[in-house]
């Protein structure tokens, strides 16, 4: 199987998701959602139903279900990520114990602010503001 380059960002998505998540304890809708609309360019609920798919165990049968059958989940790219992601989790837990309790919360301040920009800039572009 040749690996595409769709393939590749699943699998840096998935391992980013992870060790940000080993690091900083967030999951999909802070990493994977938005990393799928914005560099893949999944609709938002085709992005939020794959983050679902990715997430199923801890978060429920039932909004994946919902979201399947509206045709907005990817189970290609769930499995690809969450594979992916089990690896990073375990990466991102090694440095997070690596470093002290203020600097983990520098980082995360300085990583969600910055999401928080990205995420804000990007909608105002779309809306056609600026």
């Amino acid at each position: 199987m040749l690996i595409t380059g769709s393939f590749v960002l699943l699998l840096l998505i998935g391992l980013a998701a992870g060790v940000l998540s080993g690091i900083f304890g967030i999951g999909g809708g802070v990493i994977i959602v938005p990393a799928l609309v914005y560099i893949l360019h999944f609709s938002m609920h085709k992005a939020t139903g794959t983050s679902l798919a990715v997430l199923l165990p801890p978060i429920g049968l039932a909004a994946v279900l919902e979201y399947y059958r509206h045709g907005h989940v990817d189970m290609r790219a769930a499995v690809v990520i969450a594979l992916a992601a089990i690896i990073g989790a375990g990466i991102g837990a090694v440095v997070a114990n690596r470093l002290s309790g203020p600097v983990l919360r520098l980082l995360f301040g300085l990583f969600v602010t910055g999401m928080g920009v990205y995420l804000i800039f990007g909608a105002l572009r779309r809306l056609g503001w600026i």
